[in-house]
């Protein structure tokens, strides 16, 4: 009797949790940026899934970043079930300035601004108070901006480590001016970088210093939807990369088979640059050359997909110098986040470089303590990175619940 007992208390405990998950909205939360333990403890009347074939209500955020140094934000709420004629959009932005708390006080709003509607049809309108804020009309004149959308930034960082038998240090510099609206974009960043390290070994101490400066400069115009144009200028040195000077001087086209509106959700582009450059070497090149005029061109084919299933990231490109094609580099480069099944992700990010127009390298042999020390760019026909791997969860779908104890 007993036992019989204890399985109808068992049935009845999971008759009851069920009810009161049906009567709460099933959210599936796709936002690698939000602050989920801060919604989960503060977003009421839902219930987190942790796979979007259970949700009522798919929310999937994409971001973008915007001329102030902030992030354009695209919240896009995807209804489900009997919650499949609601789909709203919301895009909201931050800027520079923003606060971690106050972006999160940001996107909390907004999250709860998208789900008002699946509340009201879930039944819970008795819930939901709204407040709007009174504006006087024609007592406050539109609020100009005194920077004309122009943002600057000044920056500096150092490095400093050091042990018995060795010590590094680091400094840098950089600035940056930028402005960014519909029809142009402009940008201009200069930096400086210093490093030192020293090993000592045997009494005796080696040193190997690096440095290196750069100026970068862009300006895009907005032509129309599918077409801009733009040029590309750089300036600098590297004793790394055995320059002494260098500049270039490239304009530019490119073409996005979709519109720039949707650049959130998905872009194909294919972009050409062509244009000069010039390079002065701190040790005569490989090709006995001290300094160099040469024409270069680039073809670039990019493309991005960010919907519910995941994220696609690819781009392939080519580049070589029109005195000599034979001088090229090919660049591929594949990154992703794709759910295949019900609690199987896939992710993948690759890159992988042809190179054969290392024409900046230091002609002779390198010494081992050069190699060792990484005091100068090494001759190599490639270069990789990849890294993949699957993640497989399973069990219970519901995980609104938050312990943060120890989580430090």
């Amino acid at each position: 009797m007993k036992k019989h007992t204890l399985i109808i208390t068992i049935f009845s405990c999971f008759q009851l949790f069920s009810q009161n998950n049906e009567s709460n909205i099933k959210l599936f939360l796709n936002c690698n940026y939000c602050d989920e333990t801060y919604i989960k403890q503060n977003l009421t009347f839902v219930e987190f899934v942790r796979d979007q074939n259970y949700a009522d209500a798919i929310v999937l955020f994409r971001t973008q970043q915007n001329g102030s140094g902030g992030t354009s934000y695209e919240i896009e709420f995807t209804g489900q079930n009997s919650y499949s004629e609601i789909n709203e959009k919301l895009i909201f932005s931050t800027n520079a300035d923003n606060t971690e708390n106050e972006i999160r006080d940001l996107i909390f709003k907004n999250i709860k601004l998208g789900l008002v509607r699946y509340w009201v049809k879930n039944g819970k309108q008795d819930k939901i108070s709204i407040q709007l804020e009174k504006i006087e009309p024609n007592t406050k004149e539109e609020e100009k901006d005194p920077w004309n959308k122009w943002v600057f930034n000044l920056g500096v960082n150092g490095y400093f480590y050091g042990q018995e038998t060795s010590k590094d240090n680091s400094i840098s510099f950089s600035t940056t001016i930028k402005q960014v609206t519909e029809k142009n974009k402009f940008y201009l960043r200069g930096s400086l970088n210093n490093s030192k390290s020293v090993f000592t070994y045997d009494g005796n101490d080696i040193i190997s210093k690096q440095k290196s400066t750069n100026l970068t400069m862009y300006n895009v115009v907005s032509i129309n939807k599918h077409w801009s144009a733009g040029i590309f200028a750089t300036a600098g040195e590297s004793t790394f990369r055995n320059y002494d000077f260098y500049t270039s001087l490239k304009p530019a086209v490119e073409y996005n088979l979709f519109s720039y509106d949707d650049s959130s959700k998905k872009q194909l582009t294919l972009s050409y640059k062509v244009g000069a450059l010039q390079n002065n070497y701190v040790e005569k090149t490989i090709f006995n050359k001290e300094k160099e005029f040469l024409w270069e061109h680039n073809f670039m084919l990019g493309g991005s997909v960010n919907q519910n299933w995941g994220n696609i990231t690819s781009e392939v490109s080519y580049q070589s110098f029109l005195q000599d094609t034979s001088l090229h580099q090919f660049s591929f480069y594949l990154g992703t986040s794709f759910r295949i099944f019900k609690g199987l992700s896939l992710n993948v990010n690759a890159n992988y470089e042809i190179t054969n127009n290392q024409i900046n390298l230091a002609g002779g042999n390198l010494s081992l303590e050069e190699l060792l020390l990484r005091q100068q760019q090494v001759k190599s026909g490639y270069n990789y990175f990849i890294s993949t791997g699957l993640n497989y969860s399973f069990g219970s779908i519901y995980n609104t619940i938050v312990n943060p104890r120890f989580n430090f």
